[in-house]
Parts: structure tokens; sequence; C-alpha cells
């Protein structure tokens, strides 16, 4: 073969390899999670580079009675993101949590936000508390069977990020746009606590922005459901960023920035099986499920009390969707009310 020939050759093997590289992260992304999609992000590419880590209970839930296979069963992944990730990520609250369930029979993508004040039952604890404080309590172990006992469903996986590696993909990715519903301003995460402006129309956000962008609720006239629109359309723009030519030079970049900022236990495998089998998802597949409630305050304390009705509905909605349960009425659930919360 001439020389000419072979370095063409060479060539187009290293794009083939770039592409298939950049698919794969895309795919995975996808498939996990749009609402806050941006954390599995993270955890997906790490778990390529070996940032794995196990739940003690091992590869199945305790609500599943075998372990489910990603590209044949329907899944459910726990997204969350963590406000301290020291000590191993077992330290700090979760300031989101987003339960995403795919089910490969219609092909469809489920996305459920739990309001972080949530005022839940906390297996172990006496009484009722925010579900945030679960993680606290007991990290990612304790955080994953508050969910499953909140919603009756399996959590078959998990990942967790913290806001250093949110920022860090924003930032490597050259920053987004989004389109800000209206004026507003929000506190920064870092020592600064400077008060970021935010103006409505369409602006540039960098990692730290965007962080502010996504987690604000005190201004939002619509609260917790303004707050999760608003990360819906940051991972939007991340997603759309990342698909772009420029992004295939840096996944390089984000892999590294991100090694120290994630835990989870899908495995990079579980990805490359799932993308072979729906390369054509689109994002147009996605439902957004939501959990009604009202403000309550207890003392001084803020909790958001869980409407029991739509509680009911989204549990039968995940549970039909997860193919435990047969589509219909949903069940007659009850989550405990009357228990005095703890501050």
């Amino acid at each position: 073969m001439e020389r000419k020939e072979l370095r063409e050759q060479q060539k187009k093997q290293k794009k083939k390899k770039r592409i298939k590289t950049s698919l794969l992260i895309l795919g995975l992304v996808i498939v996990i999670g749009i609402s806050l999609g941006a954390y599995i992000l993270f955890e997906t590419y790490q778990a390529a580079s070996g940032t794995y880590d196990e739940l003690e209970r091992g590869e199945k839930s305790e609500k599943r009675e075998e372990v489910v296979k990603i590209s044949q069963d329907p899944i459910s992944i726990l997204l969350m993101g963590v406000e301290d990730y020291s000590s191993d990520g077992d330290h700090g609250r979760s300031d989101t949590m987003i339960v995403a369930t795919f089910n490969p029979g219609n092909e469809k993508l489920k996305l459920l936000s739990i309001p972080r004040d949530s005022y839940v039952t906390i297996p172990g604890r006496e009484g009722m508390d925010k579900i945030n404080h679960s993680f606290a309590y007991g990290g990612k172990e304790l955080t994953v069977k508050t969910v499953e006992e909140l919603l009756d469903i399996p959590i078959d996986y998990y990942a967790t990020v913290n806001f250093d590696g949110f920022k860090s993909i924003v930032n490597t990715l050259g920053g987004i746009t989004v389109d800000v519903p209206f004026d507003f301003e929000q506190n920064s995460d870092d020592q600064k606590a400077e008060k970021l402006q935010f103006f409505e129309g369409e602006m540039e956000l960098n990692g730290r922005y965007a962080l502010a962008y996504a987690r604000m609720r005190l201004e939002d006239p619509r609260g917790d459901i303004g707050r999760n629109e608003r990360q819906k359309q940051v991972i939007e723009a991340i997603i759309k960023e990342i698909t772009s030519l420029t992004a295939i030079t840096k996944i390089e970049d984000l892999g590294k920035n991100l090694e120290s900022n994630v835990e989870t236990n899908f495995k990079v495998g579980d990805g490359i099986n799932f993308l072979s089998k729906y390369a054509d998802f689109r994002t147009s597949n996605i439902d957004q499920v939501t959990l009604e409630g009202s403000d309550q305050y207890i003392g001084n304390t803020y909790y958001y009390q869980l409407n029991e009705e739509s509680l009911n509905t989204v549990k039968h909605e995940l549970r039909v969707h997860l193919e435990i349960e047969e589509p219909g009425q949903p069940t007659e659930y009850s989550q405990e009310t009357e228990a005095e919360p703890t501050s």
C-alpha cells in the first residue's frame, strides 16, 4: 500500500474512533436522563474510566426478583446532585433528585423530579423529615432506600455528582446558552457567595452561572416546578453542545475534570448494549412526571407536603412503566402525614 493511502486510512480510522466515542457518551446521556441528565453524563463517562461503586445491597434491588438488563428490561435510575461530596460522598445533602425510568418496549423515558424538601418517611429514622436529609443520614444507600419506599419501585441504578462536577462540564464545553424566563438573582455556590444576575431572554452561562440557574427556587413563582423546567433547559443546552463537532475534541478533558466528582453503579458495558439497540432514541420520547404538593411551615422549618392523590398516581404510572403493575386505576397507597417532622 502506498504511503499516502496508508496515511489516509489511518486518518479515517481515528475519525471513526472519535465519532464512536462521542456517540457512546451522547447515547448514554439520553437514556439515563434529560431533566438533570448532565449529572448522568458525568457518571457515564466516569463509569468508562473506572469510577464504579456498587451499592452494599449488590446489583439487585430488594424489590427485584432478578437483576435487570438495561438493554432488555424496564429500568430505573436515581440521579443525585450532592451539595457536599467529601468523605466518599456520604455527607452533605442531595440538592437534586431525579428518578428516570426507561421501558424498552415502547422506548419511552419518564423523568420525575422529587422536590428536595418533600416531607417523607426515611427508613430507620423516627417520624418524618425532608427527603434530602436522607443523604446526610446515610449517604446514597439510605437515599436509594428512601426513594424506593416513597415510590414503591425498585431503584436499579444510581449516580451522584457534586457541584464542581456540574460546573466543570459546562466550562469544558465552553458554556451553554439558555432562554431565561424572567429577571432574577441567585447566590453562587462558592465562597464568594456573590449574587449572580439573570435577565429575561437569551443568556450565555458558564459553569458557575449554569449551576445557579438550575438551583434557583425561591424567586420562581412556580417553585420546584419552575426549577425543574430550568434544569431540563440546562441539560438540553448541554446536549446541544456535546453533539457539536467541536465537542468531540473535548471528551478527554471532560473525563479528567470529572474523575473525583462522581460515583455510580452504572456499568459502561450496559450503556454500550443500550446504544446498539436504541441508537435512534429521540428526546421526543421523554415524558415529564410531576409530584404535586403544597408549601408547609412547621415552626420556622419549610416542608413540601406531597399530595396523596398525586403521589398515588405517580407511583402507579412508574410501576406500570416498569411493568410491575398492570394499567388501570392506581392502587390505594397511603403516605404517613400526621407525624411531626424534625427540623
